[in-house]
């Protein structure tokens, strides 16, 4: 066996992935009085291309790690609108807000209070390998009890603990952009057209993210625009305050999210379409799992939790990806959502944790109802 240098203190965990699902986790591991390093080969702030809404059960997720998003630095929104040409419908969230944050000040704020707690980052440090005693970085050897795979969903950590085999890979692509404007709903807004969606987030006072999710890697903001006049007209002349960034949304579901010492969290253990606007709150829900699981010893325990937070969002994004696929159903939905707003409301109230999936059950029975006898 290769002989490496191993200058280095021991960390109780490892994180391989300087992200917000690796910051998470180890903010959760710091709270059970753990050990830990992040490494990551970029430099903060991390940007990605999503639509920047924390659904209510994320932003709670991210309170029970300790983090609280400052007013100044974020926009309270109170539900979620569906436009589906003419008809629209809205519902409130039932209990608190959801909330708009650009990517790079979430992660900002993750590593201060990750700092403040004694996680140790290593910037620029990208892990090359895993090492019985724990991970390899620039010829050095880390030793871990722990190591965590939260390094997105091309993740090596995955491919080198041979968990790489996912039951489910679709794919659609998204491109994001922010406009210097006021926002013009209290609600995060889905504006939906044939095979592809545009997501209004409120960020600020004064900026708005729109992001578009679609089938087809070609089509972009500008042209996707055309196709919503009323969106198109709110946004004219308004300043880009940002570029046009794209990215790949995808469903993937692995059948373990852990071998021996080593788990994966967030995108690398697997994802939903972000139709969902659940991908934060899954990697936060999963960090506090994860950290009360590394403190008992008991990865097995985090696998069995990890599949049950991952149900409720995958049953709710194969919903809406039906709405995406079918325009008569859509079309059918979104009137009986505007004709029965409680309903909506129900359903909401499913997607963000706050009555159990029985409901949507339920809930589908009384809109199947309804959309019969439209």
């Amino acid at each position: 066996m290769t002989e490496y240098r191993n200058s280095q203190p021991p960390a109780d965990v490892f994180v391989v992935g300087g992200g917000p699902a690796g910051i998470a986790a180890a903010l959760a591991a710091r709270q059970h009085g753990l050990e830990v390093t992040i490494a990551d080969g970029c430099v903060p702030p991390i940007d990605k291309p999503c639509g920047e809404g924390l659904m209510p059960d994320g932003v709670a997720a991210l309170n029970k790690l300790g983090v609280r998003v400052p007013v100044a630095d974020c926009q309270r929104f109170r539900g979620i609108r569906f436009v589906n040409g003419e008809c629209s419908s809205e519902a409130d969230f039932p209990s608190s807000c959801g909330l708009g944050i650009r990517r790079t000040v979430l992660h900002q704020i993750l590593i201060e209070h990750a700092e403040s707690a004694g996680v140790r980052f290593l910037w620029q440090a990208p892990v090359t390998g895993l090492h019985p005693d724990g991970v390899l970085l620039r010829g050095e050897l880390h030793p871990a009890r722990w190591i965590l795979g939260a390094d997105g969903s091309s993740s090596r950590v995955r491919r080198w603990a041979g968990l790489d085999a996912p039951n489910d890979n679709n794919h659609r692509f998204a491109f994001r952009r922010h406009y210097r404007v006021a926002p013009w709903s209290e609600f995060m807004e889905v504006h939906w057209a044939d095979h592809y969606q545009l997501y209004f987030t409120p960020v600020s006072a004064n900026e708005v993210c729109v992001a578009l999710i679609s089938r087809d890697p070609a089509l972009r903001l500008d042209d996707a625009l055309s196709s919503f006049p009323e969106m198109k007209r709110r946004l004219q002349g308004a300043e880009h305050s940002s570029t046009e960034r794209g990215g790949v949304s995808m469903t993937r579901r692995f059948a373990r999210v852990y071998k021996d010492r080593i788990a994966l969290i967030g995108d690398a253990s697997g994802s939903v379409d972000a139709i969902t606007g659940e991908g934060l709150s899954l990697a936060f829900s999963q960090a506090n799992l994860l950290g009360a699981c590394l403190a008992a010893g008991n990865l097995a325990a985090y696998q069995s939790g990890h599949r049950k937070i991952a149900r409720r969002p995958a049953i709710m994004s194969h919903l809406m990806l039906l709405l995406d696929r079918h325009r008569l159903i859509r079309s059918r939905v979104i009137r009986a959502f505007a004709a029965e707003p409680k309903i909506f409301a129900h359903m909401l109230a499913t997607h963000v944790g706050e009555v159990s999936p029985l409901h949507l059950a339920a809930n589908s029975l009384a809109l199947g109802w309804k959309l019969v006898t439209a």
